[in-house]
């Protein structure tokens, strides 16, 4: 049996730095051999979330190491279209601000597709733009990230091998998962210029970079599956000289990852025991405890039957390692000094609300940090709602009018002359964060919390009123710091999913990790929960703790007190339905994967993976029988 199902090489990684390491230092070593050889390194450069890393650390080597630009010519992508150069959409703008700007690069030797060109003369552009990569002798390597449609560049489903340089309509999913940069799916333009297929792949090497479970189904696509137009990335196995650049949470559906006993031999432990026990129940349809020698023997599994002698104790083994994850409110925490670390101000009910009614239930002492304000994702239209609110309230109350008529006023003036996208003004951002912390607060008092419980951080990293995020610095750091040093918690929370669409739950768990490498105090656990894209599989979660029909609908509820986020919500990711409907349909399955593995049916579930010092704990907090834990 070979080692993998994968036809383009592929190197995964621990994280994102590494491959900022990696990638940046091949880049690094190309531009120094061209530079030794007298001739330019020409680039194809790639915009979005991927490579800005990258871009970072070559301005690092730039400035510290004395890495030259002189003699790199680039060639982008793409661009959208129509685009103004300037806006803050345009990737002309976004290259600029992440690399161009801050390096020795001749300005002659940089070349972007145009979106503000009249459309009849698009054609010329892209051909001239092709003529552009010949006359540079080609491209030497080529950055790419991924679309969730599998599109390299903008080439979408659709786009054939031959395909140049061209103006294209950008696919439905593409502008879907647009549409939180540009403040809503109405703004994103439908059409956009690209680089071709064929073109990339005359480059004489390409990196593609992807991290992030949301590029785990599309990356398996992509690398495992058949050539085909409909996933453009599928034609870099055609390349001579193609690598693909994964961090773990992008590798976790490849098939050496998820499931490796398929192809090849495996070290077996506790943990991949049970995820290979718990694959099979699910690929022959039975429970755990009726799994038969047979089926091991059918499914790759023999190795595994072999350690275990027959089926009978490997069944018990993992259907007591799953059971024992199961923490009813008796087995939770009491008594003890709890911190909450939530993102945005709505993630903390949206992701553990049932568990955290139950933390509160048993008495323990529990702060939620609000680490953003949450801000730019309020309507305008709420602002305005609140507004007439105020100044009906000063018609009616004299004694509060002071200037509140003249605050609508000047709302109103800012308001009527933002485009979309624009930073708001100063007031208007003060607003919409006052709106989101009342409805944090309105949400923990659903479950009998107080308003006092909750601390609004606002980090710094945060603040700067659009989509795209400054990094965590240590003014982050020192105020995450500062919480937990008052806190003393024996235990934190916090968001630990990797498919933030923008990126703020990777920038606050990266506040809360560093702030707790420089805690002096005893190390707590820390319990991860996912955000809104989805939940902890089973077979990974430390914790499982049960909801009754009651749990989930009044954890429903504190998501209903997120107003500004209810039936609409500014920013959904790449799932349309409301966080509340998520909520039910991921909780609700957690529960019936449990019951189809034959473990004990309960109505809903939340997740977590709980760590001490970085370290995985597999049993935390009390020890369990192998009996279930009943108490909801």
């Amino acid at each position: 049996m070979t080692t993998t199902r994968e036809r383009i090489p592929v190197s995964i990684f621990e994280d994102d730095e590494e491959i900022v390491s990696v990638v940046a230092s091949r880049i690094a070593a190309l531009i120094r051999e061209r530079a030794a050889e007298g001739r330019p390194a020409v680039l194809g450069l790639a915009t979005g979330s991927s490579p800005v890393g990258i871009y970072s650390e070559l301005i690092r080597l730039h400035r510290e190491q004395g890495l030259s630009f002189e003699n790199v010519i680039t060639f982008n992508l793409d661009e959208y279209f129509p685009m103004d150069p300037a806006s803050i959409h345009s990737y002309h703008r976004y290259m600029r601000e992440h690399l161009l700007d801050h390096v020795d690069i001749p300005e002659a030797n940089i070349h972007m597709l145009r979106g503000d060109l009249p459309r009849q003369e698009c054609a010329a552009h892209c051909a001239a733009f092709e003529r552009a990569i010949a006359e540079a002798g080609g491209i030497d390597l080529q950055l790419l990230g991924i679309g969730r449609s599998g599109h390299i560049g903008f080439n979408e489903p659709g786009s054939g091998r031959e395909s140049r340089s061209r103006l294209i309509f950008l696919d439905t999913i593409t502008r879907a998962d647009a549409a939180a940069d540009f403040f809503g799916e109405q703004n994103v333009p439908l059409e956009a210029l690209t680089m071709g297929v064929a073109t990339i792949l005359e480059a004489r090497e390409v990196a593609l970079i992807a991290t992030g479970e949301h590029k785990a189904g599309i990356i398996r696509r992509a690398v495992e599956g058949d050539v085909d137009s409909d996933v453009a990335a599928t034609f870099l196995q055609m390349h001579p000289n193609a690598t693909v650049y994964l961090d773990t949470a992008a590798a976790a559906d490849l098939t050496r990852v998820a499931t490796p006993w398929l192809v090849g031999e495996v070290e077996w432990n506790t943990r991949s025991e049970v995820e290979a026990v718990t694959w099979l129940a699910k690929r022959v349809e039975r429970s755990v405890l009726r799994l038969s020698t047979r089926d091991y023997r059918d499914h790759h599994l023999s190795s595994l039957l072999a350690r275990h002698g027959t089926a009978e104790p490997l069944n018990g083994l993992v259907f007591n390692t799953l059971i024992a994850k199961i923490r009813g409110r008796a087995k939770l925490p009491k008594g003890k000094r709890i911190i909450v670390f939530s993102p945005h101000p709505d993630d903390d009910v949206i992701s553990m609300g049932g568990t955290l009614a139950k933390l509160h239930q048993n008495g323990n002492q529990i702060t939620v940090a609000y680490q953003t304000s949450g801000n730019i994702a309020v309507f305008d239209h709420e602002v305005s709602r609140y507004l007439e609110l105020l100044t009906r309230m000063a018609d009616g109350f004299p004694q509060v009018a002071g200037g509140a008529k003249e605050l609508e006023h000047r709302i109103d003036r800012a308001l009527a002359g933002k485009k979309p996208g624009d930073v708001d003004e100063p007031d208007v951002l003060t607003l919409k964060r006052l709106i989101r912390e009342t409805e944090a607060t309105s949400a923990l008092e659903t479950f009998g919390m107080s308003a006092e419980q909750a601390r609004f951080l606002n980090l710094p990293f945060y603040q700067t009123g659009a989509v795209k995020k400054l990094p965590i610095t240590d003014a982050d750091v020192a105020i995450v710091s500062e919480v937990i040093k008052e806190a003393e918690p024996d235990l934190v929370f916090a968001a630990g999913d990797l498919s933030d669409p923008h990126g703020t739950h990777r920038l606050c768990l990266e506040a809360v990790r560093r702030a707790l490498n420089i805690y002096r105090g005893p190390a707590p656990e820390m319990w991860l929960y996912r955000g809104a894209w989805q939940e902890w599989p089973v077979t990974e979660a430390s914790v499982l703790v049960p909801m009754s029909q009651a749990d989930l609908r009044l954890k429903i509820l504190a998501i209903y007190r997120h107003q500004s986020q209810k039936d609409e919500a500014p920013f959904p990711g790449p799932d349309p339905r409301e966080f509340w409907e998520r909520v039910e349909d991921r909780n609700r399955e957690t529960a019936a994967e449990l019951e189809r593995l034959g473990l004990p049916a309960y109505f809903a579930m939340e997740a977590f993976v709980v760590e001490l010092d970085g370290e995985r704990l597999e049993n935390p907090v009390v020890p369990t029988s192998s009996l279930a834990d009943r108490d909801e």
